[in-house]
């Protein structure tokens, strides 16, 4: 797996555009599997969802909305978050997007782990949290089995205060938190980057890697 850290802040569109171009080169046997580490200009998502409430009337928001082709409501990418989006062949990997899905999230644990931060699952809902806290969101999708969309963490203080225009993922009374406020120790995106991307490449950079169900 090809890991491509950007440095500058990304528009969401241009994400999204990036996204479509590497799957469209995957199926065209062109590139393999890339994972894309980086972080948007503030902005707001939500699916293409007949209720729209979790944006609470987009017309006050301090940022700009777009609405994306991944599923699920609100939520928030903006500067002191990373977002990893994952562009991978599932085919070897059983077509199983639900296994995908948890070796994300098994991903992000074991790096926060790295880092000091006890997280982990709550029942039912997707995502990587601490106690009751949410600290990143994931969401994805695939296109001819190719996958798209990923992962959403927050790192610094910076990428918490526009989540509380919304309502994030929809849920009710939901608490966002992030790495910087989680430890006691300083704590910088590079260093946030480097210990998320390490644990990315051990459970997804490879088709005959480690699975959801052997994890302790």
């Amino acid at each position: 797996m090809n890991i491509i850290n950007l440095a500058e802040f990304l528009a969401y569109p241009e994400g999204l555009a990036l996204q479509e171009e590497t799957v469209a080169q995957i199926l065209a046997g062109e590139c393999g599997d890339t994972l894309f580490l980086l972080q948007h200009e503030p902005v707001y998502t939500i699916g293409r969802l007949r209720d729209q409430s979790s944006l609470r009337g987009s017309a006050g928001l301090p940022h700009p909305v777009f609405e994306t082709n991944r599923g699920g409501q609100a939520t928030y990418h903006g500067p002191g978050q990373l977002v990893g989006y994952p562009i991978l062949d599932l085919n070897p990997r059983g077509r199983d997007l639900h296994l995908h899905l948890r070796l994300i999230e098994d991903a992000l644990i074991a790096a926060c782990s790295d880092l000091g931060i006890k997280a982990g699952r709550r029942d039912g809902l997707t995502g990587v949290w601490v106690e009751n806290r949410k600290l990143a969101s994931i969401g994805v999708g695939v296109r001819k089995w190719i996958s798209m969309h990923g992962f959403a963490i927050n790192v610094t203080r910076q990428s918490l205060p526009a989540f509380l225009s919304i309502t994030p993922c929809g849920l009710d009374g939901v608490s966002m938190t992030c790495l910087e406020a989680e430890t006691s120790q300083k704590l910088d995106m590079e260093t946030a980057t480097s210990a998320i991307a390490a644990r990315l490449m051990e459970f997804l950079g490879s088709p005959t890697g480690i699975s959801a169900e052997n994890q302790t």
